[in-house]
């Protein structure tokens, strides 16, 4: 017992295990300068070849001898505990039946479990923290005290309220004109005609938008009685295509304490589409592709990609 440590090292096998690395250094030094030497002078070519494979052979054998001897010595040193910074954790290693009660192996492994944790947590706070409408309450709360003034952020907003905030709206984009009508009480239907290139007809619930669908310029968006239809696709599959991008902006702009910052984010993103037939894709450098131009716009540059180069 006075070679061996309560940590399970036999210092003895240890030390022996030391000196047969070194030989077996020895040996493989001996193997590469034999190599490095190739056929020492001899009367003959065939005595230099005999005398080179002879002793190539005998180095090659001692290598394979002070490895076997290394192996054996490394089964009879044993295995050391695991140095971790736990403290008087590291008392458990010295458990006598550590097979029956493993608390320290499964310390470790949670140690180890929760530090790959944190910084996986670290690295999705990084990526969030690059996100143009921070999401999290942290942020949110941040993102607020910069403000000066604190909007209203129950659902009911008032009427008045919606209307100035669209006509803000409104004035920010000479080529982009917004109709606000309320057919059904209180919630707001605007007629977003960009251009002469597409209408869209944004239902809101105050200042949310609950749906949009985008037409071409020169396609009916009213119905027989003459109120705006809501419910009906475009004709066209380049603007079915758009609709399609617009509902998913629709849940990409999501801010619920700053309604109005969500309209006006929302709104730029679709005043983008305003080179709809003109710009061509940021990644082929194409017009078209399968007969249709780049309906996808980037959500924070705003660049346009067809929907397949965009992923």
């Amino acid at each position: 017992m006075a070679d061996t440590l309560s940590v399970g090292i036999n210092l003895d096998a240890f030390a022996h295990a030391i000196n047969a690395i070194q030989q077996l250094r020895s040996s493989v030094t001996r193997v590469f300068d034999t190599l490095k030497d190739g056929m020492k002078n001899k009367e003959s070519l065939e005595g230099r070849e005999k005398a080179f494979v002879s002793d190539f052979q005998e180095n090659l054998h001692a290598v394979n001898r002070d490895l076997n001897e290394l192996e054996r010595l490394s089964n009879l040193v044993g295995r050391p505990s695991e140095s971790h910074p736990l403290h008087n954790s590291g008392l458990l290693s010295l458990d006598p039946v550590q097979d029956k009660t493993p608390l320290y192996s499964q310390l470790l492994q949670a140690y180890k479990w929760s530090n790959k944790l944190q910084y996986h947590a670290g690295l999705a706070s990084s990526l969030l923290n690059q996100q143009s409408l921070k999401r999290s309450a942290m942020q949110m709360g941040v993102s607020a005290k910069r403000r000066p003034k604190v909007q209203p952020t129950t659902l009911a907003l008032p009427p008045q309220y919606v209307d100035d905030v669209i006509a803000r709206i409104d004035r920010m984009f000479p080529d982009m004109s917004i109709h606000l009508s309320r057919p059904n009480g209180s919630s707001a239907v605007l007629l977003v005609t960009l251009g002469k290139v597409l209408k869209a007809i944004v239902v809101m619930r105050s200042l949310f938008i609950d749906r949009t669908i985008v037409k071409a310029y020169n396609e009916n968006v009213y119905t027989e009685d003459g109120k705006l239809d809501i419910w009906s696709k475009s004709n066209y599959q380049v603007f079915q295509k758009v609709t399609d991008h617009a509902t998913t902006a629709l849940l990409h702009y999501q801010l619920p304490q700053m309604p109005d910052v969500v309209v006006r984010s929302f709104m730029t993103w679709l005043r983008s589409y305003i080179k709809l037939f003109q710009a061509t894709c940021q990644r082929c450098g194409k017009f078209l592709q399968d007969g249709l131009p780049p309906t996808w716009r980037d959500f924070r540059t705003l660049e346009a990609f067809h929907d397949t180069c965009r992923q």
